[in-house]
């Protein structure tokens, strides 16, 4: 709705700061059309507060400077970007996520490994945390204490920019974290905050007994029980409490102080204007605090994430949003904006969900959970995306519902102990090396670590010299990474998957680490085992050449293209399924088997949503198919799937 006085403070906002809207005039149309929605989002979480006005002028003067510090060549590639309408959805993209440090030393040094994701086929990366955090309380660089000074672990921030400009001549796409829940105690912020400045108080939930953080802590969960339990933390240097809910070295910010995100909104567009493609928010589901709630997942948390869509949206569209929100199936769906903002909240989300429902399928050689929260994850609107994976920095959490796994006829709670056991290694005949992550003594509940290699049973393999079993782990290696290259959305491996690296248990040997098991699927990269890709039949060759392969695949498919284009197939074997991609001029069938013998599908899974299916060609195994009778049967090898094209 118009709105003449707001349009009015725009235009005096725009003349002093000398924008010529003549010359700029996608810009200025950008933002007309966004006002209504900036000024309805914003109304919405701080039209009572004292100083609402003056915040949002200094929101809109944000979004201005935002644009005016836009360099002219990440203008061009906005308009290219915008012209593409969804250039994120395109099945050309292929990421990969990895620490600097741990992946090749420094920002430096990965100038020189390009290359070796070219060769891969990987072009986005997903840099982990690069922003300063102080040693030994870093939370792997989650906990920041300058949002804009590169970690000298890393190197510099002029470092950063000659990694993405040499990622821009090679068509490559820079990926990077915002942390909006919580800085470091150490971050300027907190230490004005610590002397006693009540401004900078007001930036974190601060309080001078335990009064309200007890009314809080009546209803929020604890989320590291084992190593940090409780969700608020004394401050001897000022005499308060502070809400610590990650660690106690995190602080998490107050968003009902407009002034934070004001603060906030200024370092998401420092980002932008670096020339990142991709912005993955750490943790959204947290930054809304209620008394009397969970404090995750709360409709204000929607507004803010909304409300940052809008600004970028106006000064850097170039630039697309990643909500890293690890939540159930149904509440996932609200991170991508429902009602009016559907579409138009995050961009990406990952599909955490149908990460986990792989390992059960792969643990169970059954894919009946799985097929039971497809119903759900196809609501995704079209015009957003997935991020998918089979592994990352985090553990893995079974984060789908009871009544899925109950309607697969399994018990709830008796199925996820099995899960967990035979991950950890502890039931009889599982060849998984893994270990229980923030495992709680009294619910029982408890995430999974290791690599991707490991939980896949080639450590075991390995250390038995097994060459059948090493074959086995590979295969399913390869099946866990087909099903999430395929199913929709940007694949993203974690660093070492790619060579089957197995768990690092230097960790332990670290004391900033060795409470937290999760660092043994953040390997230490040996770029001596790497150089084994191209030595002929090493374990590493066959991951990475394999790998290389369904990438190839992957790109060389335009149906595969995230455009809401895709039917799950009726099981009619309980240890395959499978999906169909489907364009104007594709239509590929992908099945993959999750036991350990071969798997018989009649061949009317294929006719029985289009009869007019005879010819296939199957571009994983390299051969043409014949489509048989309904009684006759494609038989697909254990642990193997097939990429099947229609062949018209």
């Amino acid at each position: 709705m118009y709105d003449y006085k707001i349009h009015q403070q725009v235009n005096a906002i725009l003349e002093k700061h000398s924008i010529d809207i003549n010359k700029e005039h996608l810009f200025y149309a950008r933002l007309l059309a966004n006002l209504p929605a900036i000024d309805l989002l914003y109304k919405e979480v701080y039209g009572d507060h004292l100083k609402s006005a003056e915040h949002f002028e200094e929101i809109i003067s944000t979004i201005v400077s935002a644009y005016i510090n836009r360099s002219d060549n990440l203008r061009q590639k906005d308009v290219i970007k915008l012209k593409e309408d969804g250039w994120f959805l395109s099945n050309q993209l292929v990421g990969m996520s990895l620490y600097v440090d741990r992946f090749c030393g420094d920002l430096k040094t990965l100038n020189t490994k390009l290359d070796y994701f070219k060769k891969l086929g990987v072009n986005v990366l997903h840099l982990m945390p690069l922003f300063e955090s102080p040693e030994g309380e870093s939370d792997g660089g989650y906990a920041v204490s300058d949002f804009r000074k590169i970690d000298k672990r890393f190197g510099t921030l002029a470092q950063l920019e000659q990694v993405q400009e040499n990622m821009h001549k090679e068509d490559m796409y820079l990926l990077i974290d915002i942390v909006l829940n919580h800085t470091s105690h150490q971050h300027e912020w907190a230490q004005k905050a610590k002397a006693g400045d009540s401004h900078f108080q007001d930036f974190y939930y601060m309080y001078n007994d335990r009064q309200v953080p007890d009314e809080f802590d009546k209803s929020m969960p604890e989320v590291f029980p084992e190593t940090f339990p409780g969700n608020f933390t004394y401050v001897a240097e000022c005499n308060k409490w502070v809400m610590t809910v990650f660690h106690n070295y995190q602080w998490d910010l107050n968003y009902t102080n407009p002034a934070v995100f004001v603060s906030m909104l200024d370092t998401i567009f420092f980002y932008a204007n670096l020339g990142v493609d991709i912005l993955r928010i750490d943790a959204p589901a947290f930054i809304w605090k209620e008394l009397g709630t969970t404090c995750q997942n709360l409709p204000k948390a929607h507004t803010l994430l909304r409300l940052i869509k809008q600004c970028v949206q106006v000064a850097t569209p170039g630039m697309a949003l990643l909500g890293e929100a690890i939540v159930a199936p149904a509440s996932i769906m609200n991170y991508f904006g429902t009602g009016m903002f559907t579409a138009k909240e995050c961009d990406f989300a990952y599909n955490a969900t149908q990460m986990a429902l792989q390992w059960d399928a792969l643990a169970t050689g059954n894919i009946k959970t799985m097929m039971n929260a497809q119903s759900i994850l196809l609501q995704k609107p079209v015009g957003t995306s997935w991020i998918t994976y089979t592994r990352c920095h985090d553990d893995i959490g079974l984060g789908y519902e009871d009544y899925m796994i109950e309607q697969a006829g399994f018990n709830a709670y008796e199925h996820r102990q099995f899960l967990k056991n035979y991950y950890s290694g502890n039931y009889k005949g599982s060849d998984a090396s893994g270990a229980l992550f923030s495992f709680n003594p009294r619910t029982g509940d408890a995430r999974i670590s290791g690599t991707l290699a490991s939980l896949c049973g080639l450590e075991k393999a390995i250390a038995s010299k097994d060459e059948k079993a090493i074959d086995t782990s590979v295969n399913k290696i390869l099946l866990m990474q087909a099903m999430s290259f395929f199913i929709g959305g940007i694949p993203m491996l974690f660093y070492g998957d790619e060579v089957g690296y197995t768990n690092d248990y230097s960790y332990l040997d670290d004391s900033a680490k060795s409470y937290d098991n999760r660092w043994m699927h953040r390997p230490l990269i040996d770029w001596t085992k790497n150089k084994k890709i191209d030595e002929k039949n090493s374990i590493e060759q066959k991951v990475f050449s394999s790998t290389e392969k369904l990438i190839s695949i992957r790109k060389k498919l335009n149906a595969i293209s995230d455009h809401g284009n895709i039917t799950w197939l009726t099981p009619h074997n309980i240890h395959v399924a499978g999906f169909v991609r489907s364009s104007a001029e594709q239509q590929i069938f992908c099945v993959f088997n999750f036991s350990n013998t071969h798997a018989h599908l009649t061949w009317y899974a294929f006719k029985e949503k289009n009869a007019a299916v005879l010819h296939l060609h199957d571009h994983w195994n390299n051969k043409d198919v014949i489509v048989g009778e309904d009684h006759e049967f494609l038989v697909i090898e254990p642990y193997s799937f097939c990429i099947l094209e229609q062949v018209k």
